[in-house]
């Protein structure tokens, strides 16, 4: 049983979160907003927080939020990072990624200014 839990706690640390292009989309609107996501999940949670309580910096999103709703966005990773060492900080390779995807979707907004 303990062993189990040791197990559990050492697979915990180990993990690998995702990160690359995290992608914000409007169905009613077609407008996109792109940002890096060194966390995918700390990344979509922390924009719906920001979005649901009205306190989002990218006040144009924050509007389409409000306008259209939560039901109306797709929140997604639309470009993975794949890395090997996660004590290394990976913010040069993942601005590089960034510039990359902004350039291919030319229509896209960046969530943070």
């Amino acid at each position: 049983m303990k062993d189990n839990r040791k197990k559990l706690i050492d697979d915990y640390k180990n993990q690998m979160p995702k990160m690359g292009v995290l992608k914000i989309y409007s169905k009613s609107s077609g407008d996109m907003f792109l940002g890096v996501c060194k966390d995918l999940r700390v990344g979509i949670n922390s924009n719906k927080a920001k979005l649901s309580f009205n306190n989002h910096p990218n006040k144009e999103l924050q509007e389409l939020w409000n306008k259209h709703g939560s039901d109306d966005f797709i929140i997604e990773l639309i470009k993975e990072f794949e890395y090997v060492d996660k004590s290394k900080d990976y913010t040069d390779e993942l601005e590089i990624l960034f510039e990359l995807t902004m350039l291919e979707n030319n229509n896209a907004k960046k969530i943070w200014k």
